[in-house]
Parts: C-alpha cells; sequence; structure tokens
C-alpha cells in the first residue's frame, strides 16, 4: 500500500525517498570482492561496469569516451553539443572558462554556453567525433533530445552509433511538437536496428509506457546534482531517487512478466554523488548509473574544471548552472576515480572498487544478486 501523507484539506501525497534516506542492511554471509562481479549487459553490449555517462560535454569528448570504454563503462556522446557545432571544441571550453573566472555574474558562463550552442550542428564534425571512438573498438553511444530524434537518428547510425540514447528533462513516448509531427518512440524504436535507451522518467506508469515501446533501457531520474541542475526550482519538478528507481524496478518486473521474458534495464540519473549512493541505487533496482558531476572531478575532464549538463544551453529555459569542479589539487585521472586507489574517505574516489567491497560485504556475487539485498530507511 502506497505511504500517503496528508498536505492540506483533501489532499495527499505520496511519501517518497531520496538515496540519502536508506541504508543497504548487511547479509549473513561475506564474500571476497575478487569474487564479486560488475558486468552487466544491454542487447549484444556486454560491460565491466554498470557506469553509463550523463550526456555532457563537460565529462565527455571522443578522447574520454574512448577512454571510459577501455576502463569497461559506455561514454555517450552529447550529439548535439559542442563536438558537433564547433572544430575547436577546447577553444570553445576556453571561453567558457575565461567568463567563469572573469565575471562576478552567475550567469555570464550560461550565456556564453548559450551562445555557442546557438552555433548549427554541421554532421561532417559530429561523424568525425563519432569516427574516433568507432575506431578505438569501444560501443559507440550518441544522446540526442526528442525534438531532435528523428532529425538527426538516419546520420548517427551511418556515422557508426551502436547505441542510441533518447534523452529530455521528462520524456514520455509520444513527443509532441507545434508544427511537426509527434515523435512516436514505439514507431520510431521499431524502425530502428539499434538499441535505444530512452529518459528521464521518475514514476511507474511512465517507465511502463516507455518499456512497451521497444526501448531496451530506460533512464530513471533527471539527472539532478545538487548545486547544478535546478530543475525543480524552474519547473517545479523533483525526483526521489530512491523511490523512483525501486518503482521503474517493478515495471521492470511486471513489463517482463507481460512480455513473457523480455528484460528493460533501469539506469539511475541524478542525486548520485558518492561511491555509496551508486551502491544504493544498485540495491533499490537499478542495472546501471549514469554518472556527470562525479566524473568532472577527473584531471582529464575535457570540461577542464567546470561541469553542467545538456539542460544549462536551452535558449530560453536554462536548468542547470555552469559551476567550478572541485579544487585540482585533490582531482585524480579518471582511472583512479574509478578503481582507486584513493585517501579519500568521502566516497569520491574508487567509485567503482567501492561498489565491488559494499556487494562483497553483504555477500551477493554479481548486480542482479545484488539488487535483492536487503534496505531500511532512516527516521
Amino acid at each position: 500500500m502506497r505511504d500517503l501523507v496528508e498536505i492540506g484539506m483533501g489532499r495527499t501525497a505520496r511519501r517518497a525517498y531520496d538515496l540519502e534516506d536508506v541504508e543497504i542492511v548487511p547479509s549473513r554471509r561475506t564474500r571476497s570482492s575478487s569474487v564479486v562481479s560488475t558486468a552487466w549487459q544491454i542487447d549484444a553490449y556486454r560491460f565491466d561496469l554498470p557506469l553509463v555517462t550523463h550526456p555532457t560535454d563537460a565529462i565527455v569528448s571522443p578522447g574520454t569516451a574512448v577512454a571510459i570504454g577501455e576502463l569497461g563503462g559506455l561514454g555517450v556522446l552529447n550529439a548535439e553539443g559542442l563536438w558537433a557545432r564547433h572544430a575547436n571544441v577546447e577553444e570553445a571550453i576556453f571561453r567558457l572558462v575565461r567568463a567563469a573566472e572573469d565575471s562576478d555574474d552567475p550567469t555570464a558562463v550560461v550565456r556564453e554556453l548559450q551562445e555557442l550552442h546557438s552555433a548549427p550542428i554541421r554532421l561532417d564534425l559530429l561523424s568525425e567525433a563519432i569516427k574516433t571512438v568507432r575506431e578505438s573498438g569501444v560501443t559507440v553511444a550518441a544522446r540526442v533530445s526528442p525534438q531532435h530524434a528523428a532529425e538527426l537518428t538516419p546520420d548517427l547510425i551511418a556515422a557508426g552509433v551502436e547505441i542510441l540514447v533518447v534523452q529530455g528533462t521528462i520524456i514520455s513516448a509520444e513527443h509532441v511538437q507545434r508544427d511537426a509531427e509527434p515523435l512516436n518512440l514505439k514507431e520510431f524504436i521499431g524502425r530502428l536496428d539499434v538499441p535505444v535507451i530512452a529518459g528521464g522518467v521518475s514514476d511507474y506508469r511512465t517507465a511502463m509506457h516507455l518499456m512497451r515501446t521497444g526501448a531496451a533501457g530506460v533512464i530513471v531520474g533527471h539527472g539532478y546534482t545538487e548545486g547544478v541542475t535546478s530543475t525543480d526550482r524552474v519547473l517545479g519538478i523533483g525526483t526521489p531517487m530512491a523511490t523512483a528507481i525501486v518503482d521503474a524496478a517493478a515495471a521492470r518486473r511486471d513489463y517482463l512478466d507481460e512480455t513473457g521474458g523480455r528484460y528493460v534495464h533501469v539506469l539511475a540519473d541524478g542525486g548520485i554523488t558518492t561511491s555509496g549512493d551508486i551502491a544504493k541505487a544498485i540495491a533499490c533496482g537499478a542495472d546501471a548509473v549514469m554518472l556527470g558531476a562525479p566524473l568532472a572531478t577527473a584531471s582529464d575532464a575535457p570540461g577542464q574544471g567546470l561541469y553542467w549538463t545538456a539542460a544549462a544551453a536551452h535558449p530560453s529555459l536554462p536548468r542547470s548552472r555552469v559551476v567550478a569542479g572541485p579544487d585540482s589539487d585533490y582531482a585524480v585521472d579518471l582511472k583512479t576515480l574509478l578503481f582507486g586507489p584513493s585517501s579519500d574517505a568521502e566516497g569520491v574516489v574508487n567509485l567503482f572498487g567501492a561498489l565491488r567491497r559494499a556487494m562483497a560485504k553483504t555477500g551477493y556475487s554479481d548486480l542482479k544478486e545484488f539488487q535483492r539485498v536487503g534496505l531500511t530507511v532512516r527516521g
């Protein structure tokens, strides 16, 4: 039965929980972390880490997409980002860094980002970025918004994209536009030969609708990061992630029964800042996590100490700030960030080494088993 609370006369609301509200409960068994597997597979593509990057230029260039793929994760290029619009992205990012350093106006750097994104998408630049990733041998993934999915997808697939991510702040099974045909995801996905990951969603019903479109994966959450994204302030929309992930996992289970065995992956995107949050997201039912801001701490992140999401570049209603990353004195390279070693006790380095340890300490050998671990709620 749903936990409802009365918020006024005749109006109730559902009580929901963030990842910080839940804790993992150890079982009677422990095991060595050396026998724990963090591998997962979506369609024909297998990954050693349950890591999919948030598709932002701040953390994913063609080069870092390759590096993340070689380390076992999936780097997702933003097909509507800077690498698709500018031949010299390093100079474009330097403009952002300079705006962040030289202006006391916190909106100046967002305006700079909006201006950079006002340049048209160039298919030659986009194809070249995809080619760099494809020729490395790692899996090629790219993100498009629902507004431009139909327009860009044929060229992305022709260039070599193997996994397509259709991502917006909020996404539904049918995206209605003025003066354009609605994007019917079921028809759109049915015409493609590549797996599609779609989102974000925040409830059981929408997750189920997206699963019925044929999506191979559903993104849960809106990429929320404290101090960076402000969807709740701008739109009044928020997602308590623990509840949202559990609800989407319930939709996955019911859809599995409905279809007689079709499994749709759940990807958690938002509210994840530490290795403990990664473990809790998997424990709540996620198959993988989409990381953004935690990867901006890498010394080799293309954002050069800045982080933003794609929503920051919206021409009229930005829903993400451009913020400074951590002090460079504490930055580590990407491999160390993911696997350690770490001298940090706050859970921001050795992100997936810590996940392996959490699984081992609770006695689970793989991610699917770990999704059954016990949970408690604070308070």
